[in-house]
């Protein structure tokens, strides 16, 4: 493939991205082509371009500057479409089956062109109109275990763990999350969004100083915790499925950053399923996190035996103790995602999504509820078997109105 001449950034059109895949050989230069805007995110422009006559087709994605959610009033670094081609790249060495095949990269134009995954489901859609993905928990469970254990300490010599922070400094993208994620929906802020129905429980989660004291530790850890290269945005909208195959996308929030972040972002994006269909989606949801953490716990686990190469992973009760944190850890972080997309900036479809207004008022009081408890209490969880009660009691309250 051609590598196309440095061009100055602008972003793309439909056309301009046509004429892109031409100049890079992608396709031939006669080639009919359709291409189509398909991104519905918060950051970037996404497009899929298809050759009718052959079915060849690729996608592309492109940074701009600044928060698509918002508007040019909030600008960002193109940096971050280097960061996410070069974390999937990276994914790519350690567990290639999980993530897209990319195809080409150009940092001054800031895309990535990397294989079409429409053939697969976005798992948060997919999800939400009933569907069930048996293998997404140990799939997903094997993708943390690998791209966290082998990014971190325990397998990297010391100096070339700092190179590789250094390359995946992401400033800009960590302080969306330290903002939107751990500060603003815990204080009175412009960027908060809720229902007038939610005011009083808002107030109180407001006024509550030691959900707040534990916030704040929750954030010190994301601040300061440099354990592994971390997705930093693992909902299931950055996932594709089927009934037999996983693809992870979008890592361009990923930085070195605490382990259980991850796993805990996952966590809470699989409870919004549980919090918008609780009669019919306990025991699946409940199933997921289960084996997903099983599955991690496992994999993790014989990584460290077999290839770690710190002294003190020979040092009896050390695994258990790292396990132990990084579930706790989860349990935190998920707490704050669950508060974050019931009351911040970014929703999620799964609550928002819910027609009857008491239903979805009810499944918002309790995502709140639980946000909360899943962040005061993570101290006393040891593995999932721990906060199955917590879910139960979250989903026969989010149920009241349903009966």
């Amino acid at each position: 493939m051609a590598i196309s001449k440095t061009k100055i950034y602008e972003p793309l059109t439909t056309s301009r991205a046509i004429n892109l895949l031409k100049e890079l050989d992608f396709f031939k230069k006669d080639s009919i082509l359709t291409c189509n805007e398909i991104g519905d995110g918060n950051l970037n422009l996404v497009f899929q371009v298809t050759e009718p006559q052959s079915g060849k087709s690729c996608i592309i994605k492109q940074a701009l500057p600044y928060a698509k959610v918002v508007g040019e009033s909030w600008p960002l670094t193109l940096n971050r479409a280097k960061i996410e081609a070069d974390a999937l790249k990276l994914y790519k060495e350690h567990v290639p089956q999980f993530v897209p095949e990319i195809y080409y990269t150009n940092d001054d134009l800031a895309i990535t062109v990397m294989e079409d995954l429409s053939s697969l489901k976005i798992t948060r859609k997919g999800l939400i109109a009933g569907e069930e993905y048996p293998h997404l928990p140990e799939h997903l469970g094997e993708f943390l275990a690998k791209t966290l254990f082998y990014t971190s300490d325990f397998y990297l010599e010391p100096p070339a763990k700092k190179i590789l922070a250094q390359k995946f400094s992401n400033p800009e993208l960590c302080k969306i999350s330290e903002d939107l994620v751990f500060t603003d929906p815990f204080f009175n802020s412009d960027t908060n969004d809720f229902e007038p129905e939610l005011y009083d429980d808002v107030q109180t989660l407001w006024n509550d100083f030691t959900l707040k004291l534990e916030a704040a530790k929750l954030k010190k850890c994301f601040l300061t915790e440099s354990e592994a290269l971390i997705h930093g945005d693992l909902h299931t909208g950055s996932i594709f499925t089927d009934q037999y195959t996983t693809k992870v996308i979008d890592p361009e929030f990923a930085f070195f950053g605490p382990i259980g972040f991850d796993i805990g972002q996952f966590f809470a994006n699989l409870i919004f399923q549980l919090l918008s269909n609780p009669k019919d989606k306990e025991r699946l949801i409940s199933g997921y996190i289960v084996d997903a953490w099983n599955t991690f716990e496992k994999t993790y686990s014989d990584l460290w035996r077999k290839e770690s190469r710190e002294k003190y992973t020979e040092v009896e009760g050390y695994l258990d103790f790292v396990l132990k944190k990084i579930f706790q850890d989860a349990i935190g972080f998920a707490g704050c995602e669950l508060i974050r997309r019931t009351i911040g900036l970014a929703h999620v479809e799964d609550l928002d999504g819910i027609f009857d207004n008491d239903l979805r008022i009810n499944a918002k009081k309790a995502s709140l509820q639980l946000g909360r408890a899943f962040i005061k209490t993570r101290g006393h969880h040891i593995g999932p078997e721990s906060i199955l009660p917590l879910l139960s009691e979250t989903a026969a309250y989010a149920a009241i109105n349903k009966e």
